[in-house]
């Protein structure tokens, strides 16, 4: 090869490695070991990056990746939406720590709302074990996705956009969600708006939802 043609050659080839980098960097890392069992003692903070600090392997057990957590249904009669969610996720299982999976339970009470909210890191498919629900989600774009889901049926909510579910008859339901995320997080729509703290500012709100400002926060007459 010609030194001439050497540096078109490498520039096409630093150019291939860096395609092929590019949607490798916009995933998670792959993982070093077998298992990271999380380590809930040794925590300084809240969570660490990407996960919990790894428990030593000789101190791992077999129940450290086992929950009967979603065996139990929920109490939906203290609930006002009347839904209940069970979640099995990183901070109940410690062996879940960097697998990037997790599930919940949801229980619905008679005509029971589990209310609009999103999961930022994950996205979600729901499996009916038991009644029916009338479940959707909305796209960026505003478009709404949105049918009837029966026992035995699954739907799947993509990553990040508001969805709900809502129990479409006068006997109780119930649902298995899985995520691709140790912890998926939720974000109900309402609690956001209404009840951050400190307050998103009422005129704000106001302008958003298009309503009078004393809608949103009652005026002094």
């Amino acid at each position: 090869m010609a030194p001439k043609q050497l540096p078109a050659v490498l520039l096409a080839a630093c150019a291939t490695l860096l395609a092929l980098a590019a949607p490798l960097l916009a995933g998670d890392p792959d993982m070093l070991q077998d298992f990271c069992v999380a380590d809930y003692k040794s925590l300084d903070g809240p969570l660490r990056l990407n996960g919990f600090p790894c428990k030593r392997t000789e101190s791992t057990m077999a129940n450290d990746f086992f929950s009967d957590v979603l065996s139990v249904p929920g109490n939906t009669g203290g609930n006002p939406s009347g839904s209940a969610t069970t979640a099995a996720n990183v901070e109940k299982v410690p062996g879940l720590n960097t697998l990037g999976v997790s599930m919940s339970r949801v229980d619905y009470a008679p005509w029971g709302t589990n209310p609009p909210h999103t999961h930022p890191r994950a996205s979600e498919i729901l499996f009916v074990v038991d009644g029916s629900l009338d479940v959707g989600f909305v796209t960026s774009s505003g478009k709404f996705f949105g049918r009837t889901v029966c026992k035995g049926e699954m739907f799947v909510f993509p990553r990040g956009l508001v969805h709900f579910q809502r129990n479409n008859n006068g006997s109780p339901a119930a649902a298995i969600l899985a995520f691709n995320s140790q912890l998926p997080g939720t974000q109900k729509l309402a609690d956001a708006l209404f009840t951050a703290s400190p307050l998103v500012p009422a005129d704000v709100l106001a302008r958003a939802l298009d309503v009078d400002d004393c809608m949103v926060e009652p005026c002094v007459i």
